[in-house]
């Protein structure tokens, strides 16, 4: 029987690289386990020491109780004196403040202070008197004053000459007082031009003095309006 093993075949051709590979392994693996090191595992904790530097100190203060204030001294008792029944008192006489029947009152009289009022031409109780209507019946001087008015402007009627070269013509309104003394008094005018105004001005101030309008038998101021018409031909 032949034996199985090649001859060409030597197994301890790589003896010598298998060793020293073996043995580095071995050394390592040694080595390893001596540098091996454990460490026991301990735990702890570190106080953190927090300073209360935030909180303000208080002082504590100590309330003082005043005493209350001692109680008023009792009154001292009131002194009654004892008169004797010999002794003469006083006696208070009240006099009356009414007024004996033979007394004589004095009576003050008071005077009505005459306040000056205004009353219309148109309703007034007695008109005033133009000089001319004196005569005249009572029931006809409103009328009888009308037709004097308007004759004494028709005789002192005068046209501005610079209104008559300016072509200027209208109506002037014009209103006056005539006062408790019967003169002419508060002279207005109110018309288109200046010219006009003064002419009826003019005009009214030549009225006469009158006798003075009456209300209630006194004489008062009459206010009296009138138009002067200037219209050129």
């Amino acid at each position: 029987m032949q034996p199985k093993k090649n001859e060409k075949v030597d197994l301890t051709k790589n003896s010598s690289l298998y060793f020293i590979i073996g043995l580095s392994f071995v050394l390592l693996v040694t080595w390893q386990t001596i540098e091996w090191k454990t460490y026991k595992k301990t735990y702890d904790y570190e106080a953190l020491n927090v300073d209360d530097d935030d909180d303000e100190e208080i002082p504590i203060t100590e309330q003082i109780k005043t005493p209350p204030p001692p109680p008023p001294p009792p009154p001292a008792p009131e002194i009654i004196e004892i008169v004797e029944d010999e002794e003469e008192v006083e006696e208070t006489v009240i006099e009356s403040t009414e007024t004996d029947e033979e007394e004589i009152v004095e009576i003050v009289e008071v005077e009505e202070e005459e306040v000056d009022i205004d009353v219309p031409f148109a309703v007034i109780e007695d008109v005033p008197i133009f000089p001319g209507c004196e005569r005249v019946k009572k029931s006809e001087r409103r009328s009888c004053f009308q037709e004097k008015m308007n004759k004494h402007i028709r005789k002192n009627f005068r046209y501005p000459e610079i209104a008559q070269e300016m072509g200027i013509q209208g109506r002037v309104y014009v209103n006056f007082i005539i006062s408790k003394d019967g003169s002419i008094t508060n002279i207005r005018m109110r018309g288109p031009d200046k010219n006009l105004e003064k002419e009826a001005e003019r005009i009214i101030s030549k009225l006469p003095a009158m006798t003075p309008g009456k209300q209630r038998g006194r004489p008062v101021r009459v206010p009296f309006s009138i138009p002067i018409t200037f219209r050129l031909q």
